[in-house]
């Protein structure tokens, strides 16, 4: 990112911050997605009976004014006319960093450099375990595959900075967290780390809980704090890492600002305070912020990466994306 470009994305942010309006939008594209990850609610192809036209994706972005638009699902690149969302996405200004969240399954060079020329500034890619593993989690057989040949020569051929993986810590593949930095070096690109939510799919069973697995998710931590000193490989602040400890530690993070800090625009143009409670629907940011955080203001029970990007406090907000100017992506790194 241009040092103009986080100067920008940092005073609008902060701006929202300040007038009670969203400083992340999720624009759910599709329900669909070519996988069936076992931690999501997303898995399949799904009807989308009613979508948001391009002029409602424009008055979404003009409306909220957002700093940051993550593109998810659902897989986003199932939609043919991603290019002309991005298009509508994008103010006169420039803004917002428009981030493509998606597994990559659907991902060729052609549609790599269209969506850039469209305005897409950060390519997002889930990434579960270092190694072939990663298919049975996201029952996508050749997924791995496909990423271990596609991602280090795109980041090779064209520019390393807008393609970083995000990796979602669950009871199945904390103990990786070394192993999937090595895979980010290896591939010559960026990794940042979220903590799973049983939210979604009612999966208690994947959270990280007993003595044991907690010692040693905090000693993985750690080791990810001391190899950031030697290496620019992890994306997460030592903050946003002790944080996520701490929800699996503590059993949940309050103070969630869903609704208002951030919030889910979904195919059809309705609105969810959270993706977490897609029944908690409102047509209306006015109405989601209101509504939504009556209904589940004590929430605590997710610490995903929207959240933890824009629940920081503004000293916080500052020291993490102190490296933005310099061309380090770090509002919005991963999904939500």
């Amino acid at each position: 990112m241009k040092s103009t470009e986080a100067v920008k994305l940092g005073a609008r942010s902060l701006w929202n911050r300040t007038i009670g309006m969203p400083v992340c939008v999720s624009f759910e594209v599709t329900h669909s997605c070519v996988a069936d990850c076992v931690h999501c609610d997303k898995g399949g192809i799904k009807p989308d009976p009613v979508l948001m036209s391009l002029d409602d994706y424009s008055r979404c972005s003009e409306e909220m004014k957002p700093g940051v638009c993550q593109l998810s699902g659902g897989e986003p690149l199932l939609r043919d006319d991603l290019e002309d969302i991005v298009r509508a996405i994008k103010r006169p200004n420039g803004l917002p960093m428009v981030v493509c969240v998606s597994n990559w399954w659907l991902m060729t060079e052609e549609r790599y450099l269209s969506l850039k020329k469209a305005g897409v500034s950060l390519f997002s890619i889930s990434l579960d375990f270092p190694d072939d593993r990663h298919d049975d989690f996201r029952r996508l057989p050749g997924l791995f595959a496909k990423m271990s040949e596609i991602i280090p020569y795109l980041v090779k051929k064209y520019d390393h900075c807008d393609i970083v993986l995000n990796s979602a810590l669950t009871h199945a593949n904390f103990n990786e967290i070394p192993g999937l930095v090595a895979k980010a070096e290896e591939w010559g690109t960026q990794i940042s780390f979220s903590a799973y939510s049983s939210l979604r799919t009612g999966d208690k069973s994947l959270c990280i809980t007993s003595p044991e697995d907690l010692a040693l998710l905090r000693r993985h931590l750690d080791w990810a704090k001391a190899h950031k000193r030697e290496s620019k490989s992890i994306l997460n602040s030592d903050y946003i890492l002790d944080e996520t400890y701490g929800f699996f530690a503590d059993g949940g993070v309050g103070g969630c600002q869903a609704g208002k800090r951030f919030l889910v625009v979904r195919p059809d143009g309705l609105i969810n305070g959270c993706s977490m409670y897609p029944e908690l629907q409102f047509k209306t940011r006015r109405e989601a912020v209101k509504g939504f955080r009556a209904t589940r203001k004590s929430c605590d029970q997710c610490f995903v990466a929207i959240r933890a990007s824009t629940e920081r406090s503004l000293y916080r907000l500052v020291q993490d994306n102190i490296g933005l100017a310099a061309g380090t992506p770090g509002l919005t790194a991963s999904a939500e």
